[in-house]
């Protein structure tokens, strides 16, 4: 018997079950260590010929990751303090011991696999040109102001202030200077490429394209499969160019077109967007056609369920017989302080935009909400943990191991405040790759052969079909009997026989 308790908490998907399953039976058949070579009847089938690696297509590595971490490049995660680069985040996450912004040494007790440092492309660098005195921005008497906090008071009292003025003000557009934003890019781009080891260790090259209209959270983490020779010379498309979806999808289209590379981008928290993340409607509130949704399922194959600012899977009000659905919850309003309200939820938790995406399907012949889901941290310390008895908290200033950090507030949206003790240790990308390359694990991504977990690094398989039997549980190779007879979770499960519902197929 398998336990999972309210700290390891389990998020998968595989997207079609929804459509197979509706009004069918459902068989589950799980296994434990292999029995032997086969079933007496001889219904497993052949293995290949030697030499078995030479002639692998399944993946067999099973991968863990952060897609998510921000640096000293960010302007918040600098306005906390954070003094930590994308090369001391690669380092964190490769296993090495480092001295965290506050002087305590911190190390994961196991390394990840990957990496991506989302670091935020509006104002990417400008916080440390800022302090440098760049005459430039120093023409702006707000950023004048920024950089007395930020020299004469730090810590979380000019973080929270900075953070604050930049949310319900805006950001000042001298931030987002192309030679100050294009400095900085080449820094993120050379240190991924410093630190990417095909095989070892993974260093994608990436940004968060941070829109929020209104305060409602809109955010993507873009992801490359790419190296510098594609990317070194390019500028980050930031929610200052558009805080349109589609503005930023027609950017990565632009990108593939004109370089041949791969991109894709990972919605997070939609639990902050006070109804916008998943919502049957456009950017501008017009009504969505087959195009949309071709364009959205495309380019956004993943959903970020779980990090630091709560787990965005399910709600409460949305599953009330779900005991787990209450797990880390952050519904109070959006970054601006806007309340939420319970007819926003619908459009904000991942099972609900699973639903959504069915019905859309029913009436546009497309699905837009079609993805796998993972889980990451949000870091903005450069440290990639999610480990409870290892967390260093969402910023540094005040947020890194303390005996005060859970009753210090971290953020404050209007008359909202949020405390230390609300913020999660949350969460993890798992990937079914065949390699730890970048090519293996985006390829992965974009077939949604995914999971998330809140931190805990549980391995589990899933596939699901119309033929399995019971004597597959016990198969010599069970992952080569799953996807030979089904698809595995993130498939498309086609539509079957007439009379018996689909089976599954479960490791754990």
């Amino acid at each position: 018997m398998v336990t999972i308790n309210r700290s390891s908490l389990l998020r998968l998907t595989l997207h079609s079950l929804f459509c197979a399953v509706a009004g069918a039976s459902l068989t589950s058949i799980a296994w434990g260590a292999a029995k032997g070579e086969g079933d007496s009847k001889g219904t497993n089938p052949p293995l290949p010929a030697y030499s078995t690696p030479a002639h692998e297509e399944i993946p067999r590595a099973l991968l863990w990751g952060d897609t998510h971490v921000h640096t000293r490049l960010s302007q918040d995660a600098y306005s906390f303090g954070v003094t930590l680069d994308s090369n001391d985040a690669y380092r964190f996450a490769k296993g090495e011991t480092l001295t965290a912004t506050h002087g305590q040494l911190a190390r994961l007790d196991r390394p990840l696999d990957f990496l991506v440092i989302a670091d935020h492309a509006n104002g990417l660098g400008s916080m440390d040109a800022l302090v440098k005195g760049n005459k430039k921005l120093l023409e702006d008497d707000r950023l004048v102001e920024w950089r007395r906090l930020l020299t004469e008071v730090g810590g979380a009292r000019a973080g929270l202030q900075i953070s604050e003025e930049g949310r319900m003000a805006g950001w000042p557009d001298a931030l987002n200077d192309p030679a100050i934003v294009g400095s900085a890019w080449k820094e993120v781009v050379l240190a991924a490429e410093r630190h990417n080891d095909p095989g070892k260790f993974t260093a994608f090259i990436g940004y968060e394209w941070t829109s929020w209209p209104g305060g409602s959270n809109l955010h993507r983490v873009v992801i490359y499969r790419d190296g510098a020779d594609k990317l070194e010379n390019i500028v980050p498309f930031s929610s200052f160019m558009s805080s349109d979806p589609q503005d930023l999808w027609s950017a990565l289209a632009r990108y593939e077109e004109t370089t041949g590379g791969r991109v894709l981008a990972i919605p997070h928290n939609g639990n902050l967007s006070n109804g916008l993340m998943f919502r049957s409607a456009t950017f501008d509130g017009g009504a969505l056609d087959a195009d949309y949704a071709k364009q959205r399922s495309r380019w956004e194959p993943l959903v970020e369920v779980t990090q630091i600012k709560g787990d965005g899977e399910a709600h409460p009000f949305l599953s009330p017989d779900d005991e787990f659905a209450n797990y880390e919850t952050w519904d109070v309003g959006n970054f601006a302080g806007v309340p939420k309200t319970n007819e926003m939820l619908e459009f904000e938790y991942a099972r609900g935009a699973l639903k959504l995406g069915l019905s859309l399907y029913g009436e546009l012949g497309v699905n837009p909400f079609r993805f796998g889901m993972i889980g990451s941290t949000d870091s903005h310390t450069a440290l990639a943990t999610a480990d409870e008895a290892n967390f260093f908290g969402k910023h540094s200033a005040g947020m890194e191991p303390s005996d005060t950090r859970t009753v210090r507030p971290v953020g404050k949206a209007g008359e909202f405040i949020t405390m230390g003790w609300q913020q999660a240790a949350s969460g993890y990308a798992a990937v079914w790759a065949r390699e730890n390359t970048r090519e293996a694990i985006f390829e992965a991504m974009e077939r949604k052969e995914v999971y998330a977990t809140t931190g805990p690094r549980m391995i589990l398989r899933f596939f699901g079909g119309w033929k399995f039997v019971e004597s597959d549980s016990r198969a010599a190779d069970p992952a080569r009997v799953g996807y030979e007879k089904g698809v595995p979770m993130g498939g498309d499960l086609a539509k079957g026989p007439s009379g018996p519902g689909p089976s599954f197929l479960i490791a754990a």
